[in-house]
């Protein structure tokens, strides 16, 4: 019996069975909060990604627990996974939703504390124009960001939006049913007047079902009617005052509820909320 179990023991290094996690390696970057999975696929074209030595190519697979994988010359640690961050941000005026910008201007990281800054892999999920404020989502989650950004699971976004001038229920309803931007009609929207100040401004609120290029601001310019001021006060369900709560104050940030994190990765099936409108005071 001694015996048999000697070379039971020995079967065992045989027997044990390791399995092989191959991922592609736009993914695993993803996962360990280094970027996004677009630009994890950038850094693997640029030559900034290796895989046991060698330059890695797209498509290539690998394993973080068997494979030696670089970014920039620093090792990928399976034990430094780190812990997904889902913050929310009040975003200034005159700040970039960008990690660093090149011209020097300040950027959303800059609004987080150093702990948050450095070592995280935190990224903005889509952008906010530079002259715009409100709600924008930080993350380290790069597989979730690769799914918001994605124009097939696109969140409806909430929007409070000063324009000069009082456009008519005609104008409003055209914006509602789609215009011509580039030769391409914008999809549906909801677009409703909050207040106004006779022959001077007026605020309107915008909830919009897709995200291209300063799309507000061109829609409403082509109307007549350009925007003073925009100000993003929800990304579905997640807003910047939930109900009974204090509003989130401009450049401060809040970690999101295990509720909004589920709305986030199952936006189809979690209801969509009805966004409560906070009339921002008028300067006249």
């Amino acid at each position: 019996m001694a015996q048999l179990s000697v070379v039971l023991k020995d079967l065992e290094q045989y027997t044990t069975f390791t399995p092989i996690m191959d991922e592609r390696l736009q993914k695993i970057m993803a996962q360990w909060g280094i970027a996004s999975r677009r630009h994890a696929e950038e850094m693997i074209q640029a030559g900034r990604v290796r895989v046991n030595g060698n330059l890695a190519h797209l498509g290539q697979k690998a394993d973080p627990n068997r494979d030696q994988i670089e970014i920039d010359g620093k090792l990928i640690h399976p034990s430094r996974r780190p812990v997904p961050i889902y913050l929310l941000l009040n975003k200034p005026i005159g700040v970039v939703s960008t990690c660093l910008d090149p011209n020097g201007r300040p950027s959303v990281l800059d609004l987080l504390p150093r702990k948050l800054r450095v070592g995280e892999g935190i990224h903005p999920v889509g952008r906010l124009d530079v002259d715009s404020t409100g709600a924008l989502l930080l993350t380290n989650d790069g597989e979730l960001t690769f799914r918001l950004t994605h124009p097939r699971h696109f969140i409806p976004k909430t929007y409070q939006v000063w324009v000069q001038g009082n456009p008519s229920d005609s104008i409003l309803q055209a914006w509602c049913q789609g215009v011509m931007l580039a030769g391409k009609k914008t999809l549906p929207a909801q677009v409703r007047c909050i207040q106004q100040i006779p022959g001077d401004q007026a605020l309107l609120e915008v909830i919009l079902y897709e995200g291209r290029k300063r799309q507000i601001r061109r829609v409403a310019e082509q109307l007549g009617y350009p925007v003073v001021e925009l100000h993003r006060t929800a990304i579905g369900s997640i807003q910047l005052q939930p109900p009974g709560q204090p509003a989130l104050s401009e450049g401060q940030y809040r970690s999101l509820s295990t509720s909004e994190i589920e709305f986030l990765r199952n936006p189809v099936s979690s209801p969509l909320v009805s966004v409560p409108v906070n009339p921002v005071e008028s300067k006249e």
